[in-house]
């Protein structure tokens, strides 16, 4: 099975596939018969995992908006509908942006209000919580990034993708709160999660529903 290798100072040997390729990241010294080995024991995953990766990428191909489908926010539908004007937003029922955009511009102007709404949403749910859990953040802040939900920054700046605003609020919650307990605990050590059980218990249930909308994501070209 072909596979690009990718050495570094890592302990142990981990396969990723991804875009229909496969990666395998090893140890500098593990020799190529061992890892070539650790490959063939995979091969069914890999399989697997091709295929899933291919079915992705044929759905992000054919990805396309267009006025009268929905788009998600907050776990609920809503329609693209045309308005005349230049304005771009939405007013509780509706995505409304100028008439005859092309499908691309269509997708731009929705990302637009998606990050808008981020922006002002997250906003609210951080000051919120960071209240409830007495750990106010420097700054919040909205990105572009595609495989990671939050982050928070060694000067306690708290990150978060516009992406995250398609889920439903159980779901945004949880990262939120995430976010806030790394002002606390930067890692994950069983104090962190103990910060994070103390403000939603059933977080391990909410981390299932959001590795849900990863998959579907995967699947919807927003670049």
């Amino acid at each position: 099975m072909e596979y690009t290798l990718t050495r570094s100072r890592r302990k142990t040997v981990a396969i990723y596939v991804r875009d229909g390729a496969v990666e395998v990241r090893a140890p500098s010294r593990t020799p190529k018969r061992d890892i070539d080995r650790f490959v063939t024991s995979k091969e069914k995953w890999i399989t697997d995992k091709l295929a899933q990766s291919g079915e992705q990428l044929r759905l992000r191909k054919n990805f396309a908006l267009t006025y009268g489908e929905c788009v998600t926010y907050r776990g609920k539908q809503y329609p693209i509908v045309a308005r005349y004007g230049k304005q771009v937003g939405f007013d509780g029922e509706e995505f409304y942006l100028p008439s005859n955009l092309t499908s691309e511009q269509i997708k731009a102007a929705c990302v637009r209000i998606y990050r808008m709404l981020a922006r002002r949403d997250l906003t609210e749910k951080v000051t919120a919580f960071a209240e409830q859990m007495s750990a106010m953040p420097a700054g919040v802040k909205i990105n572009g990034a595609k495989t990671r939900w939050g982050s928070c920054s060694s000067r306690k700046s708290l990150n978060f993708s516009w992406r995250l605003i398609m889920a439903k609020d159980d779901v945004i919650d949880y990262v939120v709160v995430h976010e806030l307990a790394h002002l606390t605990e930067m890692n994950h050590s069983p104090r962190f999660w103990a910060i994070v059980a103390g403000v939603l218990s059933d977080y391990r249930e909410r981390q299932a529903r959001l590795k849900e909308l990863q998959r579907r994501l995967e699947g919807e070209d927003w670049d």
